[in-house]
């Protein structure tokens, strides 16, 4: 099993059924790419390259909602 913690959550997933990056997380999620910031092990990963960047076994993932309003 791997193993993916977001927002404090450990989620595990069955050899290759770990999404294998940080866009196909969101997608699995439900999440539009463009409402979130994310982050990896502290390190905050631009939008750009959410499509781009690899995930790894054990990684802390952080997603912070964007919401509009006044």
């Amino acid at each position: 099993m791997k193993t993916l913690t977001v927002n404090g959550v450990e989620r595990q997933f069955a050899g290759e059924g770990m999404p294998g990056t940080l866009a196909d997380l969101l997608d699995e999620l439900g999440v539009a790419a463009a409402t979130v910031v994310a982050e990896i092990d502290g390190a905050i990963v631009r939008s750009e390259a959410f499509t781009a960047t690899k995930l790894e076994d054990g990684q802390k993932i952080e997603l912070v909602k964007l919401m509009g309003g006044g």
